[in-house]
């Protein structure tokens, strides 16, 4: 079931995108950056709650049967669009569907709210996540942003950066 997280959630978001994306366990999926950000920290209890309590700005979550956490993405209103951040699906589950139907519910909000563009950042040498957003709909619009360490989400390994897609909603 897909519906709006509430502050209750955060615990179980930060576990969500933390073990999606960083440490040995976002390794048994393949939306893994362990291989490009040392550490287990994407994100932290004050980084959600800040997300959550921004103008303009919700989280979706996939919960299952236990009413479990298993897929997120954060959907903030921006004058470009409806930006689309902090999109993760539990690694065990990944490649069952719930990605798809997250995408889905955001398109569906961005029509609720009027907004005929999505757009998100994904870090450029992510080719397979890359490509599979553009099997969803998604178009590179040639604008890379930089990928500025800081203190809460890991040591970069390499030099990144951001790639920016684009997704018109009709």
């Amino acid at each position: 079931m897909i519906a709006q997280a509430v502050k209750e959630d955060i615990p179980q978001l930060v576990d969500l995108l933390n073990s999606a994306y960083r440490g040995e366990r976002s390794q048994k999926g393949w939306t893994t950056e362990s291989h490009l950000i040392a550490g287990d920290v994407r994100t932290d209890e004050t980084d959600v709650l800040k997300v959550l309590q921004q103008p303009g700005s919700i989280i979706l979550k996939y919960t299952n049967d236990a009413g479990e956490i298993i897929g997120t993405v954060n959907l903030q209103q921006h004058d470009r669009g409806l930006y689309l951040g902090m999109f993760a699906v539990d690694p065990n589950l990944q490649g069952g569907g719930i990605g798809k139907q997250l995408l889905k519910a955001a398109d569906e909000y961005a029509k609720k709210i009027g907004s005929v563009t999505i757009y998100m950042s994904v870090i450029s040498v992510r080719k397979e996540l890359i490509d599979w957003y553009k099997r969803h709909g998604y178009a590179e619009t040639g604008e890379r942003k930089p990928f500025v360490q800081d203190d809460l989400t890991g040591a970069h390994l390499q030099q990144l950066e951001f790639l920016i897609l684009e997704k018109q909603i009709h």
